[in-house]
């Protein structure tokens, strides 16, 4: 029977080590999935490596009434956009990609296909911070409150740039309906 975070935590800061174990199966996947679309490229595996060792480091300052997988992705973010600034640095012109190409999925049909590909066209335009509200709560299927953890906002600051990004996605979506 899987722990909850709360009992995990506490079981890693009573110094069962294992029990850290459990919490890196538990939200591996979705803070890979933050990485990537927040812009990782083929970093992502690092970011998520380094990202859970400095969380493993950092559980000390944990506040216990506090949920984990936002805290964690907050980290997440963080390590992507460190690894994003060192690479500039570094003078690396390798361009990673903010959105995965879609796995083709033999159940859509191609005008689904076009469709998404539009969508996500759409979105890679979008100044960043749009950018990466929409991302959270829509491709990443993060509430609120999760988006204004990991990206460090207030959740007004969530509510209005989803807000005018989505109205910038309608319009942008719109325009090019009307050129076709």
């Amino acid at each position: 029977m899987a722990i909850s975070d709360a009992e995990a935590v506490a079981r890693v800061r009573a110094g069962d080590s294992g029990a850290y174990g459990e919490l890196v199966r538990a939200h591996a996947g979705v803070a890979l999935r933050v990485a990537v679309f927040l812009g990782a490229g083929a970093d992502a595996e690092d970011v998520v490596q380094e990202s859970l060792v400095k969380a493993y480091r950092a559980l000390g300052g944990f506040r216990a009434d506090a949920p984990f997988r936002p805290w964690l992705l907050r980290i997440v973010a963080n390590e992507t956009r460190n690894a994003q600034r060192s690479a500039k640095r570094r003078g690396v012109t390798e361009a990673a990609a903010v959105l995965p190409e879609p796995v083709a999925d033999p159940e859509l049909s191609a005008e689904a296909r076009a469709r998404r590909a539009e969508l996500l066209a759409a979105l890679e335009v979008l100044p960043e911070p749009y950018r990466l509200v929409v991302t959270c709560r829509y491709l990443l299927d993060l509430d609120e409150r999760e988006t204004a953890t990991v990206l460090g906002w207030p959740r007004g600051t969530v509510k209005s740039r989803l807000s005018r990004a989505l109205r910038k996605l309608r319009v942008s979506l719109e325009t090019d309906l009307a050129h076709d």
